[in-house]
């Protein structure tokens, strides 16, 4: 079984700083690829940001040159370091990562963490 653990939303105002962390641990082989998805209220979920094992970034146009993505191996940790926070990102920020789970199959599933608030005041 794989978890994936969120912390770091919270309140903040309008032009304000969040950093969000996401680990992710249980049977896990391989992560391919890690990201961030939001949703906001009445709106379907959107991606944000994703890093594949490579490093290769992508990020929504709506946050590109505001948010940074960043994965450590290592740790299977991803981080998400959003700066001048606009009302509009106001969401449930959830993890989402592809996991290869086992060595001798390269079958690979998609996992969610349980959501984290990021409500920014305007």
């Amino acid at each position: 079984q794989v978890q994936l653990v969120e912390s770091g939303g919270g309140l903040v105002q309008a032009g304000g700083s969040l950093r969000l962390s996401c680990a992710a641990s249980g049977s896990i082989f391989s992560i391919n690829v890690m990201g961030w998805y939001r949703q906001a209220p009445g709106k379907q979920r959107e991606l944000v940001a994703t890093v594949n094992s490579v490093g290769t970034i992508s990020y929504s146009d709506s946050v590109k040159g505001r948010f940074a993505i960043s994965r450590d191996n290592a740790n299977n940790t991803v981080t998400l370091q959003m700066n001048s926070l606009k009302a509009e990102d106001t969401a449930v920020y959830y993890c989402n990562a592809i996991i290869q789970t086992m060595r001798f199959s390269n079958r690979q599933y998609q996992y969610w963490g349980q959501g984290t608030q990021v409500t920014v005041s305007s």
